[in-house]
């Protein structure tokens, strides 16, 4: 363990004790309490205690470890390493998860991906959130739950850090711009591999690979299915599921055969999708899964059918013949009422209080480095640039980098909270190897990369080219409009 913070005790034995109970009785106690819909608050009613249950694996007999339910609904885990050095690490998930409800199972399987946490003597709380489906003011509100709570049960941490991963390194950050200010409950963070462009902007690429897409393929939906605008992503009705997806992307692409069994036809439309869109081969149907299913539910069942997103505008580039691909791929444009909402719900203002530590592998596929550029550009709009710190790596993952980077990172942030002194990318790729010593996963920092602007890898739409996408003014004057955002 390398934090230099004292060890002190998770909490009393009569603490403990007043919460042994079975882990059915504390997850069949359930008060589901709705926020606003542009306001989804942290709920103050008493909650169900965590029950104490069996540690995954990965942890051990390293900490005691709890679950529940929230009176949200939310389903959680919480492991307190038995040489606790004193923080917290409240984790926000990526996703989002498309279950109607809360999967109690996702939270545990959080704790365990994270463990190194524990190992380095953090204390670890992971939300589920109360529903699935998308949501970013929601899964903050969820997480800020879980760390009133934790407080309520085992007292407050010396420093609460707060950790995102892909879209809940975009939940992250809005736990930082709403319940983050200075001398508040929350003294730093870390966002790793995070969607920091926003829901407004941060899905552009994938608004493309829908329209290209269909462009090519013609076959989601086939000439003779019911037709529907593609910025719904699937009707809403449709059974369409994911395999049957697939299906439909290697009848097109091929993309499951290996190149030499491709027909000619497949290899031709594979070349030219991935060539306009800019989307690596290796993540081309997830990409496609969440452009169809994760854009449904956004529009279908967060927005009432009203659409976010446009493309008009943009002249898409890389193909054979890119005037025919212009003048044949499907228009439109957002509807201002939806684009506002999600907005709202998910884009940063950068109005950053807190030390904010960001990494973010170069070759990431699913989250583009240059989302990172997109949360530099908006924090230095927000005149908020001197509170984050941006790392990269020159890995080629987006859910799993160097445990021994983790480790190093989350140090890297405590030193700089505990002392103010700020860490630099090149201090913290030096500090790395103490760390990998221990895991024997690597280090792969490169303290010199810089990301190229966002416009550079998603084709920007009319006036989208300014950071942040939605300002701390707008999002004053929103915060006005009864039922603004994405109901929770």
């Amino acid at each position: 363990m390398h934090s230099s913070s004292r060890n002190v005790p998770p909490s009393s034995p009569r603490r403990l004790t007043r919460v042994r109970r079975t882990v059915a009785s504390a997850l069949g106690i359930t008060g589901i309490v709705a926020g606003t819909l542009g306001n989804a608050g942290p709920v103050r009613a008493a909650q169900p205690r965590p029950a104490p249950v069996a540690c995954p694996a990965s942890v051990g007999d390293k900490a005691t470890c709890y679950t529940g339910q929230d009176s949200n609904g939310a389903y959680y885990a919480i492991a307190i390493p038995k040489k606790w050095n004193g923080s917290l690490v409240v984790h926000s998930h990526g996703g989002p998860d498309l279950g109607e409800g809360s999967d109690p199972e996702r939270s545990v399987g959080d704790l365990d991906r994270w463990s190194v946490m524990v190992s380095e003597g953090y204390a670890w709380a992971g939300s589920s959130y109360r529903r699935g489906g998308y949501g970013t003011r929601m899964a903050a509100a969820d997480t800020e739950n879980l760390r009133r709570l934790f407080v309520a049960d085992f007292g407050k941490p010396e420093r609460t850090y707060v950790h995102g991963q892909s879209w809940g390194g975009n939940v992250a950050a809005k736990v930082v711009e709403t319940y983050g200010k200075e001398n508040g409950p929350y003294d730093g963070a870390l966002l790793t591999s995070g969607v920091l462009g926003g829901g407004s902007r941060g899905y552009d690429y994938r608004v493309d690979l829908r329209v290209v897409y269909q462009y090519y393929c013609r076959n989601l939906p086939r000439p003779g299915e019911p037709q529907y605008p593609l910025w719904q992503g699937l009707r809403p009705g449709s059974t369409l599921t994911t395999a049957e997806l697939r299906a439909r992307l290697q009848e097109c692409t091929g993309y499951a055969s290996a190149p030499q069994e491709r027909t000619a036809s497949q290899q031709r439309n594979l070349d030219d999708i991935l060539a306009v869109t800019r989307i690596p081969e290796r993540t081309l149907e997830s990409h496609l899964r969440f452009s169809v299913f994760t854009f449904r539910d956004v529009v279908h069942s967060r927005l009432r059918d009203r659409n976010p997103f446009g493309n008009r505008g943009v002249w898409y580039s890389g193909s054979p013949d890119d005037t025919a691909l212009n003048a044949g791929v499907e228009r439109f444009s957002a509807a201002p009422d939806a684009r506002r909402d999600l907005s709202y719900d998910s884009d940063l203002t950068g109005r950053v209080s807190i030390p904010v530590l960001t990494m973010h592998a170069i070759d990431d596929p699913t989250a583009f480095v240059e989302h990172e550029a997109a949360y530099r550009a908006t924090v230095d709009g927000a005149h908020r640039g001197k509170n984050v710190v941006q790392t990269f790596t020159e890995e080629s993952e987006h859910s799993e980098l160097s445990n021994a980077e983790y480790a190093n990172s989350m140090a890297a942030l405590d030193s700089w909270v505990r002392t103010g002194n700020k860490p630099t990318p090149r201090s913290i790729a030096a500090s790395c190897a103490t760390f990998d010593r221990v895991y024997g996963t690597g280090c792969f920092y490169d303290p010199g990369y810089r990301p190229k602007p966002y416009a550079s890898h998603v084709r920007p739409r009319p006036g989208g080219l300014t950071w942040p996408a939605m300002t701390s003014a707008q999002e004053r004057a929103w915060s006005r409009i009864d039922g603004v955002g994405i109901a929770p």
